[in-house]
């Protein structure tokens, strides 16, 4: 592995961490069935996914932002470059997930009936 692909997967672990899901270290006690009761309480893949994807491009935002603050020397160079990395890296980690979800939605239509 490389370094991109190493940085990819601890944005990945903090950001299962940080929606409370754990990490691969780390034991789930227990998983509720999707349609059960016990699974109304808890967020659904919908809504992980849409926050995950609304943090992302915030993110975005966020070095936008700073980028332009640099411009009006607002802010300092070493801010724009950690948040135009963390940008990189989480868009990277988006296209990542976008890869395998594409990839697992080929395999299942090559999958025979």
């Amino acid at each position: 592995m490389n370094i991109k692909a190493l940085d990819a997967v601890n944005a990945y672990s903090s950001a299962l961490k940080n929606q409370g899901i754990a990490g691969p270290d780390e034991k789930i006690e227990k998983i509720s069935p999707v349609g059960s009761a016990e699974a109304e309480g808890s967020a659904s893949f919908g809504a992980i996914l849409k926050e995950s994807l609304s943090d992302a491009a915030d993110s975005i935002a966020k070095s936008e932002s700073v980028g332009i603050e640099a411009l009006n020397k607002q802010a300092d160079l070493v801010d724009v470059v950690t948040h135009v990395q963390n940008a990189e890296m989480v868009l990277e980690t988006v296209v990542a997930v976008r890869d395998k979800v594409i990839a697992a939605y080929q395999d299942i239509i090559k999958m025979p009936i």
